[in-house]
């Protein structure tokens, strides 16, 4: 697996790769086994539908933003040969996160725009491109390096793959939202779980953490997103979403600016 261990850490190590692998399977079952989920039309009825400056949804719209800006300033850093927090084996995942990550101020700026079926592939497509990129990235430093370098385009077709299986199949009248609920939300109980339980090959995890941290409170603005407007009247929870996910983006840079190798780690 690429770290310093004795046999009896092998041996606990790969007891907890085979219970994650083990949630994970039973996550993919359980999925499977539910009826095919149509999209919620009711999903794009979003509270805050104001204008401005000839922009429909603007605040929905605009606060795409920092997606780009951060993308682009991982794709500045990652122009510096060396970088304390960056495994060489792992640039071609971190290229991709970084260029997903910009890719979601444009598909979702233009989602935003006229928020409908047709337009959310446009959104999810790049965020699914970010999101297999991360996985690929918290498989290298915490499993294996060449495990992760292999599983990157693999990983990447099948999330481009549920989107657009869902979107043929909601242009055919029967959508089924489940292999892309599968790509973005069993990952969410593996990285949790390879960050707690296996050692990394880095000295820091909080970073990952934090990305973990901001998207989940993305989530729950989106859920929240007419309440928080109630409450703030100038910005909805949706527009806050957009935001505070892209503080992953940052939190992403961090990483590879802040962080050094582990004692135990090797390249």
């Amino acid at each position: 697996m690429g770290f310093q261990t004795g046999p009896a850490s092998a041996k606990y190590l790969r007891t907890r790769l085979l219970v994650i692998g083990l949630l994970g399977a039973i996550a993919v079952i359980v999925l499977a086994l539910q009826p095919a989920i149509p999209q919620d039309l009711r999903y794009h009825a979003f509270v805050d539908a104001r204008d401005c400056a000839g922009i429909p949804n603007f605040w929905n719209v605009i606060s795409n933003l920092p997606f780009l800006l951060f993308g682009l300033w991982g794709l500045y850093t990652l122009r510096r040969r060396e970088l304390p927090g960056l495994l060489p084996a792992l640039r071609p995942a971190y290229l991709i996160f970084f260029i997903g990550a910009a890719l979601v101020a444009l598909g979702s700026g233009y989602y935003h725009l006229q928020p409908n079926n047709a337009t959310l592939v446009w959104d999810r497509l790049p965020m699914t491109i970010a999101f297999m990129a991360f996985l690929s990235i918290i498989i290298g430093e915490h499993i294996d390096l060449r495990l992760a370098r292999r599983l990157l385009l693999p990983l990447i077709v099948i999330g481009v793959a549920s989107v657009l299986y869902w979107h043929i199949t909601e242009a055919r009248g029967h959508g089924d939202l489940r292999p892309y609920a599968a790509v973005q939300f069993v990952p969410v109980i593996f990285i949790p779980l390879m960050l707690w339980l296996l050692p990394s090959r880095l000295n820091s995890t909080r970073f990952f953490w934090l990305v973990i941290v901001t998207y989940a409170l993305a989530k729950v603005l989106e859920f929240f997103d007419g309440a928080t407007y109630e409450q703030l009247h100038v910005i909805s929870g949706h527009s806050l979403k957009h935001m505070v996910a892209a503080l992953g983006i940052y939190f992403m840079v961090l990483a590879l600016q802040r962080r050094t190798l582990g004692a135990a780690a090797t390249r």
